[in-house]
């Protein structure tokens, strides 16, 4: 089986063996690692703020939604069986 490029759709060219191919993942891995870049105490308390406020007004959002879906719930349906 072939992809769209002409090559095969497993990779191909890779190591066959078990160990081979998890020793290639794990450098890789690593590889990738070392190009995080680890935000300084002052950026991690901003987009701990951001994150905070941005969920805050979500939930302002939601509640509103609630409240007002509720009483045009009430005004539609009626106030229950017993009231």
């Amino acid at each position: 089986m072939t992809d769209d490029a002409g090559g095969t759709s497993s990779g191909g060219s890779g190591p066959k063996n078990p160990f081979s191919r998890t020793w290639l993942f794990l450098k890789q891995v690593f590889d990738e690692l070392r190009k995080v870049i680890v935000p300084t105490r002052r950026e991690l308390l901003n987009y701990t703020v951001v994150v905070l406020v941005f969920v805050l007004i979500v939930i302002g959002i939601v509640t509103g939604l609630d409240w007002v879906l509720g009483h045009l719930s009430e005004l539609v349906f009626g106030g229950g069986a017993g009231g």
